[in-house]
């Protein structure tokens, strides 16, 4: 199965989203999070972590790019059982068993985004605010466009 990290190639999503996650947490898109959200209160650090941040599920902060990884099944129960623990403790879910459903889709959601793209390519999302809900688009940068003839990605850091 394929499924998305968290991915920094410069320091500007710690300047840019309220909180940002660190490199290499497994993501989601994370929408849920703006479900109770306005257009009047989407307004800066916030905007920007709507518009156009993936929720990393470690430190549930956001992240512009996302790298798309090899996960194994193991792995995808500890994220579904990690993201329903966040829906009872943090969004009012009523029990672990309605949460770990609701979790469950929200991975196969990322799963079957990534699923037609390669290894090391990448993804960002655009998120707006519309009558009818909140709509998502999906870009995927292929790994050969995104970083001319690179094996592997490389992140730049700044010890500053």
């Amino acid at each position: 199965m394929k499924f998305p990290k968290t991915i920094r190639f410069d320091n500007s999503d710690l300047n840019i989203f309220e909180n940002p996650s660190e490199e290499g947490e497994w993501a989601i898109s994370g929408a849920f999070e703006f479900s109770n959200d306005t257009k009047e209160n989407l307004k800066g650090k916030r905007k920007q972590s709507f518009s156009n941040g993936f929720l990393g599920l470690d430190s549930f902060g956001r992240s512009t790019f996302v790298s798309i990884s090899s996960i194994d099944e193991p792995e995808k129960v500890i994220i579904v059982k990690k993201l329903a623990e966040l829906f009872v403790q943090s969004y009012g879910a009523p029990d672990i068993i309605k949460a770990s459903s609701v979790a469950e889709e929200e991975v196969n959601f990322m799963i079957d985004v990534c699923s037609d793209h390669d290894l090391g390519s990448l993804l960002t999302v655009f998120r707006t605010l519309e009558n009818d809900g909140i709509h998502e688009k999906f870009r995927h940068i292929p790994k050969g466009d995104a970083c001319s003839n690179q094996k592997i990605w490389t992140t730049v850091t700044d010890e500053n």
